[in-house]
C-alpha cells in the first residue's frame, strides 16, 4: 500500500485535491524530466515548477481535479489509487497541453496570475511544448505496463480528438453571427467534458473496473465537465480576477462566444438586441462597455439559466455515480469534488 492508499476519514473536497497534487505532483516531474531540455523548461514553468530563468518558484500550480477524479474513480470501482496514478498523469497531461494551446489561440497574457508560457517563450516554442505534453501523456499510458493501458490510451485520444474539435467550433464561434445554443452545448462537451469524462474512465480502467462501471463513471464525469463549462463560463464574466487569475470580464473583452453569452443573444430579448449591436462592433469594448454586456446577459436571463443547467447536470450526474460505485468513500468524494467544482466563488 502507498501513502496514495492510506487515507483518513471525513476529507473534504480541497483534501481530496490536495492528496491528489501530493500524490501526482512527483509522478508528474518525472515524467516531464524525460523531455528534451527545451519542452521541459517551457512544461516546467507553465506548471509554475519554476521561473523563465529555471528558478524555482510557488506559483499557484492549478486545482487538478482531473487527476483526482482518475484516483478516485479507481478506488470507486474497488481498485487502488495508486495504480491509477499512470493514468491521473496522463489525463494532467493531456489538459496542459491544451492549456498551452488555448492561450495561444485566445491571446490570452496570463494564466494562474502570471505571463503565460507563449507570451515568455513565444507563440511556436509553446505550440511545440503542447505537442511535446500530449505525446508524453500517450507514452506514460503505454510504459505503464497495466493491462488496460492499450483501452486507457484508444479513451485518452478519443476524448483529445474531441477537446480538438471543441476548440475548433470555439473558435469558429467568433467569426459567426449567430450560434444556436445547442451548438455551444455540443462545443462544451466536446472541449470539456470529454477529458473530464476521459479521466473518470481510465481511472476506473486502471482500478479494473468492469465494463459497465467504467462507462458509468465516463458519464458521470462527462455530466460534470460540461456543468464545470457552466459554471467556469460564468467566472469568465463575473468572476474574481483574485481568484482566477484573468482580468475582470475576460471572455466579453475577447467577445467569446461562451454558453450564457450565446443563451442570452438568443432570447430574442430587448437585451438581446443591445447585446448583439456591442459584440458586433469593430472598436474593442471599452471598460464601460464590458460592464453594460454583464448587464444585459444577466437581464436576459442568461446568468440564472446557465446556474439551473450546471444544478441540473450534477444531479443527473449523480445517478451514474450511484450506480457505479462499489466504494462508498470514493463516491462520496466524487460527489463532493463535483460540486467543487461547480462552485460559484472558486
Amino acid at each position: 500500500m502507498t501513502d496514495l492508499d492510506v487515507t483518513t476519514a471525513h476529507r473534504s473536497a480541497r483534501d481530496v485535491l490536495s492528496w491528489s497534487r501530493a500524490g501526482v505532483d512527483p509522478a508528474l516531474r518525472t515524467a516531464v524530466d524525460r523531455l528534451p531540455d527545451s519542452m521541459r523548461a517551457i512544461a516546467g514553468y507553465h506548471f509554475g515548477w519554476w521561473d523563465e530563468h529555471g528558478h524555482p518558484t510557488g506559483a499557484d500550480p492549478g486545482k487538478a481535479i482531473r487527476p483526482a477524479f482518475a484516483l478516485l474513480a479507481a478506488q470507486a470501482v474497488g481498485g487502488a489509487a495508486a495504480t491509477a496514478l499512470p493514468a491521473a498523469v496522463a489525463v494532467e497531461l493531456v489538459h496542459n497541453f491544451s492549456l498551452l494551446h488555448d492561450d495561444v489561440m485566445d491571446g490570452d497574457s496570463t494564466r494562474r496570475h502570471r505571463p503565460t508560457a507563449w507570451s515568455v517563450y513565444g507563440v511556436n516554442a509553446a505550440i511545440l511544448a503542447g505537442d511535446a505534453l500530449l505525446t508524453l501523456a500517450l507514452d506514460v499510458l503505454a510504459g505503464s505496463g497495466h493491462p488496460a493501458a492499450a483501452r486507457a490510451i484508444r479513451v485518452l485520444s478519443d476524448a483529445t480528438q474531441r477537446l480538438n474539435d471543441g476548440q475548433a467550433a470555439d473558435l469558429a464561434f467568433e467569426e459567426r453571427a449567430d450560434v444556436p445554443v445547442g451548438e455551444c452545448v455540443r462545443m462544451a462537451e466536446n472541449k470539456t467534458a470529454a477529458l473530464i469524462g476521459a479521466a473518470c474512465a481510465v481511472g476506473a480502467l486502471f482500478g479494473d473496473g468492469r465494463g459497465d462501471q467504467v462507462e458509468r463513471l465516463r458519464s458521470f464525469g462527462e455530466l460534470v465537465g460540461l456543468a464545470f463549462q457552466f459554471t467556469d463560463d460564468l467566472l469568465g464574466i463575473w468572476g474574481d480576477p483574485e481568484v482566477t487569475g484573468k482580468p475582470v470580464f475576460s471572455d466579453l473583452h475577447n467577445r467569446k462566444k461562451s454558453l450564457p453569452v450565446v443563451a442570452a443573444l438568443a432570447s430574442r430579448t430587448p437585451a438581446a438586441r443591445e447585446l448583439d449591436a456591442l459584440y458586433h462592433t469593430d472598436a474593442p469594448l471599452t471598460a464601460d462597455e464590458l460592464a453594460r454586456a454583464a448587464e444585459l446577459i444577466e437581464a436576459s436571463g442568461a446568468r440564472a439559466w446557465s446556474l439551473e443547467q450546471a444544478d441540473d447536470l450534477v444531479t443527473r450526474a449523480r445517478v451514474h455515480l450511484r450506480a457505479a460505485a462499489a466504494d462508498d468513500r470514493a463516491e462520496r468524494e466524487l460527489d463532493a469534488l463535483a460540486c467543487l467544482a461547480t462552485r460559484r466563488d472558486h
